[in-house]
């Protein structure tokens, strides 16, 4: 079967938390969506990797419709995506996407990536890539095996044979994490790979796989094709059935199982990027072996990562350590302790913080805002900077007011049943309860203040009447 590049889709796995690269990735604004080296996110380097094998318009990403309707708005939006309602692991997010991608009877090559990973030789990956979609179009199940350069037990490992002159190789078994023993007996036997996560298959030989292997996310599955094939709207019909699939990932529940898996073998300059460690081995460093980004002073250090989002960083005689400032919080660990950052995520939900969830300065499709200061069942001060063309919902609150003083651009608003607008240096008073809505009509940003005051203050508190983002 011949193939181009209109029978060839990506799927990309969007839907992660990232709690390994906090304080910089946070719940609303996870790792896939940060730029950790250069000026493009991880997620934007995935996709612009497979150009000339994979045209945009085939790129589907599978998400959580709070980032595609949140922070990560314009991030998403040049692409088609579904949403998840409820993470589920990787199995039934690629079920679902290639059963969509079968909707009008086409049965393509998928491409399945996790948005978050680095490949520093893009160009030796699109040449694997291509073996990769050959073997499946012959009915493989494909899966890149990265050459280990060390016994790392961070990683799931794959023992691979050669099956004749091709460079496409039998997978024999998968390994859970290892021991470091063991780790270092499968790198002495060789034919071991690091499992990558990244897939080459056809839409109906991974649906009949998974049909064959994890028959109750199948039959989920069924049910949602069925539902939108009588409503019309697959993503609607998703969200009525997708919480019922099983929380499974695609190597447990079927590559282990199946007796129908190849390997391409790859040396790209991969890092799935799961620590503060992988970020400073990923980054341009100095003659002492230091990653410094951003507000950085850093005097006989050595080997360390040291980041600064926005306040001065100094830094004097570190070795082996990770540093890394954000508005809110910094993390401070030893390099070969960074796999543990997650457990300060979970202490932070233990105590019923905010700072795993969002950061001071929140992304929003219409622009941004950043708490300055807030006491509780008291006041919120906020900075609001509103794009050119964009305007916020048409909303009211009922357990605050809010008082908005312009503090460049001009602002029209929504007070009621009066429309108007304020300039520099003039103000508006927002009673509880009453509708309002603030736009920037003009073509430069509009940047407020707006004080907050009210018994409860939280983001929740809020009905939407009107809103051009589908909130």
């Amino acid at each position: 079967m011949s193939l181009n590049e209109s029978a060839i889709f990506a799927v990309i796995l969007a839907g992660g938390t990232g709690s390994r690269l906090w304080p910089l990735s946070r719940q609303n604004w996870p790792k896939q969506f940060l730029t950790l080296d250069g000026d493009v996110s991880l997620l934007q380097t995935t996709i612009d990797r497979l150009a000339g094998c994979i045209a945009p318009e085939n790129v589907l990403i599978v998400t959580q419709e709070s980032h595609a309707k949140g922070e990560a708005y314009h991030a998403l939006r040049p692409y088609a995506s579904l949403f998840e309602p409820v993470g589920r692991n990787t199995a039934p997010a690629i079920a679902l996407a290639a059963a969509n991608l079968m909707l009008n009877g086409d049965d393509p090559i998928i491409v399945v990536l996790p948005a978050d990973h680095v490949i520093k030789d893009a160009a030796n990956f699109q040449l694997r890539l291509k073996l990769a979609i050959e073997a499946a179009n012959q009915g493989k199940l494909v899966t890149f095996g990265i050459q280990p350069t060390r016994p790392d037990t961070g990683f799931g490992y794959i023992k691979a044979h050669s099956s004749g002159a091709s460079e496409v190789l039998q997978v024999e078994r998968f390994t859970e994490k290892p021991t470091l023993q063991i780790a270092e007996q499968f790198l002495a036997e060789g034919n071991y790979f690091w499992n990558s996560g990244m897939f080459v298959w056809r839409a109906s030989v991974i649906l009949s796989e998974i049909r064959e292997h994890l028959p109750a996310v199948y039959q989920v599955v069924q049910d949602i094709v069925a539902e939108s094939g009588q409503s019309g709207d697959f993503q609607s019909a998703v969200e009525k059935y997708f919480a019922s699939m099983p929380s499974v990932s695609i190597d447990y529940g079927v590559l282990e199982k199946s007796a129908n898996v190849s390997l391409v073998p790859c040396d790209i300059g991969w890092n799935d990027v799961g620590s503060w460690h992988a970020v400073h081995e990923i980054t341009n460093k100095d003659q002492h072996g230091n990653a410094v980004l951003g507000n950085v002073i850093a005097i006989d250090c050595k080997n360390s990562l040291i980041r600064s989002e926005k306040r001065l960083v100094a830094a004097i005689g570190l070795e082996d350590v990770c540093v890394v400032e954000t508005a809110d919080a910094i993390l401070i660990a030893k390099s070969d302790q960074t796999q543990r950052v997650r457990e300060v995520v979970d202490a932070l939900e233990r105590r019923g913080a905010s700072e795993h969830i969002t950061h001071v300065k929140v992304n929003r499709p219409w622009g941004s805002y950043a708490v300055l200061e807030e006491e509780q069942s008291a006041f919120k001060i906020k900075r609001i900077e509103v794009a050119p063309g964009a305007r916020l919902s048409l909303q009211s609150h009922g357990q605050r007011s809010e008082h908005w003083v312009v503090v460049s651009g001009t602002a029209t608003v929504t007070n009621g049943e009066e429309v108007f607008t304020i300039h520099k240096n003039q103000s508006t008073y927002i009673p509880i309860g009453t509708k309002h809505r603030l736009e920037n009509r003009g073509a430069e940003p509009l940047h407020i203040v707006e004080v907050q005051v009210g018994e409860y203050l939280g983001e929740d508190d809020i009905r939407r009447y009107e809103d051009n983002y589908g909130r």
